[in-house]
């Protein structure tokens, strides 16, 4: 038996773009689905995080990541100047605000 087996028939040649093709296709399918399923949204929301801390202004409602709400009062590069009660400023590092509140949002 192991004499047959050691004369099976070497594998045909030829062919070769087809089935390096088909060898590959799981990796190309798995990494489309990483690509749709990870990357793409994650570059969304950080688009969109973007486009939300370069439109802060004055007036604006903010919270940040640590929960504390705030009303911005100026912006300053990287960081910006908010009250968070009457009389209390504090400067907050953009990364650190969460989110902009909308008006009936409290």
């Amino acid at each position: 038996m192991l004499h047959m087996l050691a004369m099976a028939a070497p594998p045909a040649e030829g062919g070769g773009s087809a089935s390096v093709l088909i060898q590959f296709a799981p990796i190309i399918l798995i990494f489309l689905v990483f690509w749709f399923m990870i990357i793409r949204p994650q570059k969304k929301q950080q688009d969109k995080r973007k486009t939300m801390l370069a439109a802060l202004k004055r007036g604006d409602r903010i919270v940040t990541n640590g929960g504390l709400f705030a009303t911005v009062k100026d912006v300053k590069g990287d960081r910006i100047v908010a009250t968070i009660a009457e009389g209390v400023k504090v400067e907050i590092s953009k990364t650190a605000i969460g989110g902009v509140l909308d008006e009936n949002e409290e």
